[in-house]
């Protein structure tokens, strides 16, 4: 069971979950996200160890007061927590936005992270990506017009892009109404808004020059995170494992049972990750 302990940074109270033993994982949540969202998607195997911090303004983590909110901050938050928790050298892994924040941490902290996880990625190296614009979207409606929560998630589901997305994606779209019905949801809007104009800050060239094993799992059905991104950083990290798994939309049962195949037999087929397991 995870371990609740808290993380201060600057005045934000950061809840961090510490849960098994074994090979140490820090593996974070995506947008909007939060330990129940990981824990659905990690396995619950014997032999790791998993942190997670529940981001500034997620899950029971406060949004702090330092603006604007950035894939840059939260990194940082994570390492500190990884500090905190004694973790020298991880595997740093995530879904969607945590996977952004894996692959900054691997980038710019490279004697931490011996691996790389990255599930379900929505950002390659640009800022804004468009695949990220339906989640501007809804914090544009929920802070620029002034309406109550119930009218501006009226508005977003009689959109075009709810339209769309009904087709074409619609876990996206389920996710997406979820951010409405949040009781903090013209406080987290911001957090919205802040993280889907921003970018991981790293460069391809910064991913061609990674030297660590790396999983990419993807799947289709997903206009949030396309199937094209993640090929997109399987190809350019060398020597990257790509995964395609069922589709979340279509069937979450035999997604999530394939995610944490793949995870798991990942992490235990790289003999050299056997160095970071405590003796």
């Amino acid at each position: 069971m995870a371990r609740p302990t808290t993380l201060l940074r600057d005045d934000a109270k950061l809840r961090v979950y510490d849960a098994g033993d074994g090979l140490a994982v820090v593996f974070q949540h995506g947008l909007g996200g939060s330990e129940g969202q990981v824990a659905q998607a990690f396995p619950a195997d014997a032999g790791l160890r998993r942190l997670t911090l529940e981001c500034r303004g997620h899950g029971g983590s406060g949004l702090g007061g330092r603006r604007p909110f950035s894939l840059g901050m939260f990194a940082d938050d994570v390492l500190a927590a990884a500090d905190q928790a004694g973790l020298d050298r991880f595997i740093a892994g995530g879904i969607s936005m945590g996977a952004a924040i894996a692959l900054r941490l691997a980038c710019r902290h490279p004697d931490r992270v011996a691996g790389l996880l990255l599930v379900r990625p929505a950002w390659t190296f640009a800022r804004a990506p468009t695949n990220m614009q339906p989640i501007a979207e809804v914090a544009s409606i929920i802070l620029g017009h002034g309406h109550g929560p119930d009218k501006a998630r009226t508005i977003f589901a009689q959109s075009g892009t709810a339209a769309r997305l009904l087709d074409e994606a619609p876990d996206n779209l389920s996710s997406l109404l979820g951010y409405f019905d949040r009781p903090d949801a013209a406080a987290f809007a911001q957090v919205l808004a802040d993280i889907a104009a921003d970018g991981s800050d790293i460069s391809e060239s910064d991913a061609a020059g990674l030297g660590v094993p790396t999983l990419v799992v993807g799947n289709a059905v997903d206009a949030v995170h396309p199937l094209s991104v993640a090929h997109k950083l399987a190809a350019t990290i060398p020597g990257a494992t790509f995964a395609e798994i069922p589709a979340k939309a279509l069937d979450s049962a035999r997604h999530f049972a394939a995610l944490q195949a793949e995870i798991n037999d990942f992490l235990h087929a790289h003999a050299n990750f056997r160095s970071l397991i405590p003796s």
